[in-house]
Formats: structure tokens, sequence, C-alpha cells
């Protein structure tokens, strides 16, 4: 599954797309912890210190924030599913 990074998120990764094998039935929680695994130094960068996922950081499934999909992150990804994984942004 290829997965695109946008501002910040491509200096921590070393490039603007990576692709990560997928296993059938994997939601988009369990691909959150599969990048940490892959790519420890991501870690400060998704999770506060008490573990859970920083607000701020949007993942977008096929266009779609996983956390207003059906399931939220729990949703089940297909392997041609489009994954973009953006930092916070702010502005006025």
């Amino acid at each position: 599954m290829r997965i695109n990074f946008f501002a910040t998120r491509r200096q921590v990764m070393g490039g603007k797309t990576i692709d990560v094998p997928v296993t059938p039935g994997m939601t988009v929680q369990g691909l959150v912890g599969a990048l940490v695994e892959r790519y420890p130094g991501l870690r400060p960068h998704l999770y506060a210190p008490d573990g859970t996922l920083y607000p701020h950081v949007h993942f977008f499934i096929n266009g779609r924030d996983a956390q207003y999909l059906d399931n939220g992150f729990d949703t089940p990804l297909k392997l041609e599913d489009t994954i973009n994984i953006f930092p916070p942004v702010g502005g006025g």
C-alpha cells in the first residue's frame, strides 16, 4: 500500500511516499501501529506521551479523514486505498 506524507512528515520519513505491506483485514489503527513499528522516529509525531493518537494528525483514506469514517480507525483497509497523512495545519 502506498502512503503519502505531507509537509513536516516528509522530513521525518525521508521522502513523500513509502510502500507498506498490508495484511488482509488490517485496519487504519493497525496501519498506524505498523508504521510506528517500522519507523520508530514517527511515534512522537503521531502519539502523545500518554500513548493516545494526537487529534491534530489526520489520516485520510481515499480522501476522507479516518476519524469521520463509519468505523473510524477500526475501518478495514483495501490494497487499492490511497492513504495521505497530514500534520497539523493552522492559518487564518
